[in-house]
C-alpha cells in the first residue's frame, strides 16, 4: 500500500507528505478505524493499547479541520486543546505536532509545570492555535488570566485511563467545563474503566466508539519471558542483557531503586540514564535526549516511563522489579513492539516474588514462557542477542563555560574526568573565575562529588579502595568500599567518606564479566 492510504482516509497531502518524510506509509488499525469519523467532526472515544499509534489519530483531524476552518488566532485564547497527564508525553506530541502544524500554516505549543511559565505566558499572548497541555499548569495559567478555553474548536484527552490513575480527574472536569460544548471532543485510551467512562457520559456528544483490539490483549510481536533468578544473580542477569547491542528500558518500582541501579550499570560499563519523578525537568529533558540520541543505551525508569514515551526501536523491556497490577505491566511492556516491530519483555523474578508474578501474568492475560537463569544461561543471548559491550559510563555533557576535571586518588587511583563544573550560587569568586571542587570514587563509580567553596563541584574517578580527596572549603570524600573514602579536604571541614553498591571493581570489573558472557548469534 502507498502513501495515498491517508489520503484516501481524508488526510490533506501536505499532511500526508509529512507522514510519507517520516516512514509513516500505512496507518495503523485505530488510525483507519477513526480517522473518517474524526475528520468529519465527529466526536469520538477510541481505544487502543499503547504504540498502536494513537496520537496521529487525533493530531491529523486536529490539523485538518482547523485548517479548514480559518478562524484567525486569537491572544490567549487556543483553539484547540490536547490534554496529556505526563510532562514527557506532552513533549512527545508535540515533537509528532509541529511539523503537521507547520505545514498547513498553524502553530502549536505546550504547557506544563516544573520551568518557567514566561515563555508560556508569551506564547499564549501572540496566540497559538494548538496547546498540548498538563492540566495543572493550564489551570494555573487559566487562573493567573493567561489562557481561555472560550474558543476552542477541538479537545482532545489522550491517556484519559493514566489521568483517572493518577488522580486528575476532577481537573479535566473542570477544564473541559471551560471548553464550548459545541466543540469536537475526541477521548484516547487504552483502557476504557470506570473513570473513563465519566468522562465519556458527561462530555462527549453520540460518540463513535473505536476498539482496535482487546483491552488486554498483548502486541502478536512481542514475547514474554519469566527469569527466576536467585538475589545474588539479579544484577549479573540485568547487566548481561542491558550490555547486548541496542536499547532496552529498565523500569523499578521506586525512585530509589531507578537511581541505584542505573548507577551500578553505569560503574560495570553500561551507559544508563534515570528517569523517575525526583528529577527537574530540565533533567528529565537532558535524560531523554541521551537515551534518544543513542548516548546511553539503557533508560532505568519508574512507571513515570510507562505510558507516552516513545523511542525508536526498543528492542527490550526489563521488568527488574515487577509492577503491582496488571496494568502497569501492559503499559511498561508497551515501550517495546511499537508501530509494527517485534520486542521482548522480561520479567526478572525471585524466590519471593513467584506468586506475585504469577497473578500478574494471569490478569494481564500473559502466557510468558519462566526459566530458571543464571548469568551464564545460554537464553540470555537468545533474548537480547549480540556481543556484550561495556563501553564505559554514561558521562553528561559538561554545560557550557563550566570546568569539568576531577582527581581521584587512592590505590590503583587514576585521573577521571567529572561530569560536571563548579556552579557558584553568587556567580563569580573574587578572581573571576568559578570555584572548582574535586571529587573521586572507589571501584568504578559511585558518583562521589567534591565541592569548592560553595559550588557544585566535579566528579572524578579514583582507585579501588576509594580514597578520594576534596578541595575546597566543602570537600567531599569518595564514595568506595566500605565508607573507606573519608579524607581530610584541603578547606576547613573534613571530607565525608560513604559506600555505593558497585557490582565489580576496577581490577576485576567488567573486563572479566564481558569475557564471561555468551555472544549472541
Amino acid at each position: 500500500m502507498s502513501q495515498d492510504t491517508f489520503a484516501r482516509l481524508g488526510v490533506p497531502a501536505p499532511l500526508c507528505a509529512v507522514l510519507d518524510a517520516r516512514g509513516i506509509t500505512i496507518p495503523t488499525p485505530i488510525q483507519a478505524a477513526t480517522l473518517p469519523d474524526s475528520l468529519a467532526g465527529r466526536d469520538v472515544l477510541g481505544r487502543g493499547r499503547t504504540g498502536s499509534g494513537k496520537s496521529y489519530a487525533f493530531l491529523l483531524p486536529i490539523v485538518t479541520r482547523l485548517a479548514a476552518s480559518g478562524n484567525p488566532r486569537r491572544p490567549k485564547r487556543p483553539r484547540a486543546l490536547i490534554l496529556a497527564p505526563t510532562r514527557e508525553l506532552v513533549g512527545q506530541l508535540e515533537t509528532a505536532l509541529a511539523p503537521l502544524a507547520k505545514a498547513s500554516g498553524l502553530t502549536s505549543m505546550t504547557v506544563f509545570g516544573g520551568v518557567n511559565q514566561n515563555p508560556q505566558v508569551r506564547a499564549l499572548a501572540a496566540g497559538v492555535d494548538v496547546m498540548v497541555a498538563c492540566p495543572g499548569r493550564l489551570e494555573d495559567l487559566i487562573g493567573q488570566g493567561h489562557a481561555s478555553l472560550d474558543s476552542v474548536e477541538i479537545t482532545v484527552l489522550d491517556e484519559a485511563d493514566h489521568m483517572a490513575d493518577l488522580g486528575f480527574l476532577p481537573g479535566v472536569k473542570r477544564l473541559l467545563d471551560r471548553t464550548p460544548s459545541s466543540g469536537q471532543r475526541m477521548l484516547f485510551s487504552a483502557t476504557l474503566d470506570s473513570g473513563v467512562n465519566v468522562l465519556v457520559k458527561r462530555y462527549l456528544s453520540k460518540p463513535v466508539t473505536h476498539e482496535a483490539d482487546s483491552p488486554q490483549s498483548p502486541v502478536a510481536t512481542m514475547s514474554h519471558h519469566v527469569l527466576h533468578v536467585t538475589a545474588d544473580a539479579h544484577l549479573p542477569v540485568l547487566l548481561d542483557l542491558t550490555a547486548a547491542p541496542g536499547r532496552s528500558v529498565v523500569f523499578t518500582r521506586t525512585k530509589h531503586r531507578a537511581k541505584k541501579l542505573a548507577r551500578q550499570l553505569n560503574a560495570n560499563g553500561v551507559p544508563a540514564v534515570e528517569l523517575h519523578g525526583n528529577l527537574s525537568q530540565n533533567a528529565r529533558t537532558r535524560t531523554m535526549d541521551a537515551f534518544h540520541s543513542g548516548a546511553a543505551q539503557t533508560l532505568v525508569a519508574t512507571d513515570i516511563a510507562a505510558r507516552g514515551i516513545h523511542v525508536d526501536d526498543v528492542g527490550l523491556v526489563i521488568h527488574a522489579d515487577p509492577p503491582v497490577e496488571h496494568k502497569a505491566y501492559l503499559h511498561r511492556s508497551g515501550r517495546t513492539a511499537r508501530a509494527g516491530n517485534s520486542g521482548t519483555v522480561v520479567t526478572l523474578m525471585t524466590d519471593e516474588q513467584v506468586r506475585d508474578v504469577r497473578d500478574l501474568t494471569r490478569k494481564a492475560g500473559i502466557k510468558a514462557t519462566t526459566t530458571r537463569v543464571d548469568r551464564s544461561h545460554p537464553l540470555l543471548a537468545e533474548l537480547a542477542p549480540g556481543e556484550r559491550e561495556f563501553s564505559g559510563a554514561y558521562v553528561a555533557p559538561v554545560p557550557a563555560g563550566s570546568n569539568g576535571n576531577g582527581t581521584g586518588s587512592g590505590a590503583g587511583g587514576g585521573a577521571g574526568n567529572g561530569q560536571r563544573g563548579g556552579k557558584p550560587r553568587g556567580g563569580q569568586n573574587r578572581n573571576g573565575q568559578r570555584r572548582q571542587g574535586q571529587g573521586g570514587q572507589g571501584g568504578r563509580d559511585g558518583n562521589a562529588r567534591g565541592q569548592g567553596g560553595r559550588s557544585q563541584g566535579s566528579r572524578g574517578q579514583g582507585g579501588r579502595d576509594g580514597n578520594a580527596r576534596g578541595q575546597g572549603a566543602r570537600g567531599q570524600g569518595g564514595a568506595g568500599g566500605a565508607r573507606s573514602g573519608g579524607s581530610r579536604s584541603s578547606g576547613s571541614r573534613r571530607g565525608s567518606g560513604g559506600s555505593a553498591p558497585v557490582y565489580s571493581t576496577s581490577s576485576g570489573g567488567a573486563a572479566n564479566f564481558s569475557r564471561n558472557t555468551r555472544a549472541g548469534r
